[in-house]
C-alpha cells in the first residue's frame, strides 16, 4: 500500500476528517490532502509523529511485512545468509544472525533503551543519518517489534 493509501486509511480508521488530523499534527488540512493525493509526503519525523498519535506500527507506512525483519532490531533479513539460528541450528524465521544465535539473543540482558544506544550507529552506517535520527527512529520501530512487545507485557 503507498504511503498516501496508509494515511487516508488511519485517519479513516480513526474516524476523522482530514483537518481533525491536521490539528492533531500541527499541520494544515491542505498538508494532509497533499498527502493524501500523493501530491507531497510527510517526513520520517511526521510519519513517527502520525505512528504515536494514532498508534499504528511504524512499519505499516513503509510497507514493511513483519517477517522480512529482524524481530529485534529490525533490519531487513530478506537474504537467509542473514538469518540467526535456532538452538538446533535450522534458520530462525524471526530474527537476524547479530541479534539471535543458537536459539539465544546475541545481547540476552540487555533492555531496549540500551540496545538502541548500542546498535543506532550501525543505522546511521546503513542510513547515512545522525545518531540522533537513528535513535529516534529506533525508538518508534522497536515496541512493536516481537521480541520488545514481549518484554513490555
Amino acid at each position: 500500500m503507498a504511503m498516501k493509501d496508509t494515511i487516508a486509511a488511519v485517519r479513516r480508521e480513526q474516524g476523522i476528517t482530514q483537518e481533525q488530523m491536521a490539528r492533531d499534527l500541527c499541520v494544515t488540512r491542505q498538508a494532509v490532502s497533499r498527502w493524501e493525493n500523493g501530491d507531497t509526503g510527510p517526513g520520517i519525523d511526521m510519519v513517527k509523529l502520525i505512528a504515536v498519535t494514532y498508534g499504528v506500527p511504524l512499519e505499516r507506512f513503509f510497507d514493511m511485512p513483519s517477517e522480512y525483519f529482524c524481530q529485534c532490531c529490525g533490519m531487513p533479513i530478506p537474504d537467509p545468509s542473514l538469518h540467526g539460528t535456532e538452538e538446533d541450528g535450522s534458520e530462525s524465521d524471526e530474527y537476524c544472525k547479530f541479534c539471535y544465535q543458537n536459539g539465544r539473543f546475541t545481547a540476552p540482558d540487555m533492555d531496549m533503551d540500551d540496545f538502541i544506544e548500542a546498535t543506532a550507529q550501525y543505522y546511521v552506517a546503513q542510513s547515512g543519518g545522525t545518531f540522533d535520527e537513528a535513535v529516534s527512529f529506533m525508538a518508534t520501530v522497536l515496541p512493536h517489534l516481537k521480541r520488545w512487545r514481549e518484554r513490555q507485557s
